[in-house]
């Protein structure tokens, strides 16, 4: 046991007198060590339950005879960060979580740990940790949040702030937005719909990292103490054998991931945070890869943003099994690969039944033959650019239009709520990437302000920046290289045509090389935006949005 070079008697004495100082009995000091990463805390609303999980978590493993022991993470809530300095803080926690769990885990010499997160970024950070750490390890997430209820239909967050642009635009009165804030984020929990907690939750059953229904049981079900219970003593049986992250997050994990990921309608955003995981496990997930399987992998859910379903729904649909089961008619996922549940991904899937077709729609009928991510290449995008392809309309699957271009998210909502964005435009908001940011911010206040204002069937944005998982409408995001290090996307000039092409993965600006040539030359690389602190240091070592976004 790895636990031993702090508790084994005699030899580890100065160990254990801290031990005791802790309240330890002998009788706990003979069991193996079991970390118990708690992500608790009273600012998001996806955190404010994870004390009961925890202990619950902490039950679980007592029962299976583990010494249960834990310690923090820290998570942001990126909906309250958003639209302000606070979202260059979103994406850079990742590292800090991956960093600080690694840090506790082997400083205390953990024989085991149970990741108990919830949020955007809480969940990678976690999982890179795990892959990091390589000692057996199992995932259990707070729970979705339940839809809220306005005007006798569900709601959420991502129509929340769409709700703004609506009243910003005299379509919705002061006192519906007032009642809309009210109702649309009714329990805890990470925001009710297919955003990006969420959709890493649900990878995370995928990857085989945590049980079933780790990604859909709402918060508030005591179904989900009952979930945190069982990964506490799964965890014992994992330790037992032997069975470690890097042991299921194999290559052909990631490929399944991916593959559901286009299935479920998952947030862009999982476009960054797999391959950092990946990288984490010594693999190299190639954005190449994501259109190859979203060629042959059909959507089958349109959760919010997309459509008007929600994590509950899926959940009593049959929640991510159901259309792992609905996939594999089609052959395509890697079946007979070791899970957290010590069972192969075929054992687990078998006999899970789709008992919604409207929410999980069979194979033979889905929203699109292809899946609901899409990778983007052209002359202004290099390297790679990202939109949630189930989540726009079919009239801006194809899109040619002026280009305004606005270097920060500031100056482009100020444009937007003066009314100064038409149908037909080309918003492009640039050097808010990973160094530029430096954070690469996520855009959700410019494309709710845009869909508010009654333009998402006309006007597409692009950035060099992310979007919220909530984000819907013709978005592309990640564009690599930045604009902060040269990329094309520096170079645009207010009317240039730029032609998004989605179905056959194209995004290309009508300037001749000529012309960017000439452009080029006079480019000159801006001052940082922040010269001290994390932000300042992040900068200078994260790498392209095409690579995940990893500090090297």
């Amino acid at each position: 046991m790895i636990s031993d070079s702090v508790r084994t008697p005699i030899q580890c004495s100065p160990q254990r007198s801290l031990l005791h100082a802790l309240g330890m009995t002998e009788e706990e000091m003979k069991k193996p060590m079991i970390g118990i990463v708690s992500s608790f805390n009273e600012i998001v609303p996806g955190h404010m339950n994870i004390d009961k999980i925890v202990n619950a978590v902490k039950i679980g493993v007592a029962m299976a005879g583990g010494n249960p022991i834990v310690f923090p993470a820290i998570a942001v809530c990126d909906g309250i960060a958003m639209g302000h300095k606070g979202m260059k803080y979103s994406l850079v926690t990742r590292d800090l979580i991956a960093d600080s769990t690694e840090a506790m885990a082997i400083a205390h010499a953990f024989d085991a740990l149970v990741m108990v997160p919830n949020c955007d970024k809480n969940v990678p950070g976690l999982l890179m940790a795990a892959a990091r750490l390589n000692i057996p390890t199992i995932f259990v997430s707070g729970g979705p949040m339940l839809a809220g209820r306005f005007a006798g239909h569900k709601t959420s967050l991502s129509s929340m702030f769409e709700a703004v642009g609506s009243y910003n635009s005299g379509k919705l009165t002061l006192d519906e937005l007032d009642e809309y804030e009210k109702k649309a984020c009714p329990s805890c929990g990470s925001c009710s719909g297919m955003y990006t907690a969420n959709s890493m939750n649900c990878l995370t059953e995928v990857l085989g990292m945590g049980l079933r229904g780790n990604g859909t049981i709402p918060a508030v079900y005591s179904e989900r103490l009952q979930l945190a219970k069982h990964a506490g003593m799964k965890i014992m049986e994992l330790l037992e054998k032997d069975i470690k992250p890097r042991d299921i997050m194999t290559e052909d994990a990631f490929r399944n991931a991916l593959t559901m990921d286009m299935a479920l309608g998952c947030s862009t955003n999982s476009m960054l945070h797999l391959p950092a995981i990946a990288h984490e496990c010594g693999i190299d997930l190639n954005p190449d890869i994501a259109n190859e399987i979203s060629a042959k992998t059909p959507n089958l859910c349109h959760l919010a943003p997309a459509g008007r379903a929600y994590m509950e729904d899926l959940n009593e649909a049959g929640g991510v099994y159901a259309v792992m089961n609905e996939i594999n008619k089609l052959s395509l996922l890697k079946t007979d690969i070791i899970t957290c549940t010590g069972k192969t991904v075929a054992e687990n899937i078998a006999g899970v039944q789709n008992k919604n077709t409207d929410i999980i729609r069979p194979v033979e009928n889905p929203y699109s033959t292809t899946g609901g991510i899409a990778v983007l290449r052209g002359n202004l995008a290099p390297d790679s650019g990202v939109v949630k392809r189930s989540a726009v309309a079919p009239e801006m699957l194809k899109h040619s239009g002026p280009a305004k271009v606005f270097d920060s998210e500031e100056e482009a909502m100020q444009a937007i709520n003066d009314g100064f964005i038409v149908e037909g435009d080309v918003v492009v908001i640039r050097y808010e990437g990973p160094k530029g940011g430096p954070g690469m911010r996520e855009m959700l206040n410019p494309t709710s302000a845009i869909m508010g204002r009654g333009l998402g069937s006309s006007v597409a944005l692009i950035t060099d920046g992310r979007f919220s998982g909530a984000t819907r409408g013709a978005c592309v995001g990640h564009v690599s290289p930045e604009a902060a290090v040269g990329g094309p996307i520096a170079l645009v000039e207010d009317g240039d045509i730029i032609e998004i092409d989605i179905p056959n993965n194209k995004i290309t600006l009508n300037v001749s090389d000529e012309e960017l040539a000439k452009r080029r030359a006079a480019w000159k690389p801006r001052e940082p935006k922040i010269t001290t602190g994390y932000l300042a240091r992040y900068a200078k070592l994260v790498s392209s949005g095409a690579q995940g976004a990893v500090l090297s």
